[in-house]
């Protein structure tokens, strides 16, 4: 009963994959399998193989199932059978125990071929959405560079002390510089006289001529007490 049921879905399995099957033995046979995968941009059409091998009660119990790459098949970007061959293999189980009892292999491939292509396009589109959401996140961070800081109490007050704190720096700083250029050329800054010691030293009241000789005051500070 199940031999003949065995060779009647061989039969039935020619005439469906005339090109992709070939026989290993009376009870062995490959498939190989071609994965239509939506808007691919891979230069050539992704394959697999799957191995079919009959066991005496088949289909009673399930059939033994190898998955492998076609020979020579270039990579596939989203799709590598050597590593997603147990996944794939795992995903079918529930469709071999529902047709147990029934030739079962055209629906394993139907099934397989289209777990095989939905991973792939899974994870394309997973591929699509990271690339988009690094392009958003990178244009967000580009976006912040032509953003201010907002404006509100404690970020005015922080940024007034800052500028102070700049003015007072820059202040210091030409101070210094000033200094520095003065020692250099060894200015001395005049000494300015106070009323009452100009008094004392007897310098108000008198006239240009006296002044001119006086060493102790500079002549620009007595000029002006008696303009």
């Amino acid at each position: 009963m199940g031999r003949e049921e065995q060779i009647e879905e061989r039969e039935v399995l020619d005439s469906i994959f005339p090109d992709e099957i070939q026989d290993i033995s009376d009870t062995e046979y490959r498939i190989s399998i071609t994965l239509d995968i939506p808007d691919d941009d891979a230069e050539e059409t992704p394959s697999m193989v799957l191995t079919v091998r009959y066991p005496e009660d088949y289909p009673d119990k399930p059939p033994s199932l190898e998955l492998a790459s076609a020979p020579n098949a270039p990579p596939h970007q989203y799709i590598n059978i050597a590593e997603d061959r147990t996944q794939l293999l795992e995903g079918i189980q529930e469709t071999i125990e529902e047709n147990l009892g029934m030739a079962m292999i055209f629906t394993v491939v139907s099934t397989l071929k289209d777990a095989a292509e939905q991973l792939a396009v899974e994870r394309r589109d997973a591929a699509i959405k990271a690339q988009e959401e690094a392009a958003l996140a990178a244009e967000r961070e580009e976006n912040k560079k032509f953003q201010g800081t907002p404006v509100n109490r404690e970020t005015f007050l922080k940024w007034r002390e800052s500028f102070l704190q700049e003015l007072e720096d820059q202040r210091i700083k030409e101070e210094e510089e000033k200094a520095a250029e003065m020692k250099k050329a060894k200015i001395k800054e005049p000494v300015k006289l106070t009323g009452k010691q100009l008094w004392e030293r007897g310098l108000v009241g008198k006239g240009d001529e006296d002044l001119e000789g006086d060493d102790d005051v500079p002549v620009q500070e007595v000029q002006k007490l008696t303009v």
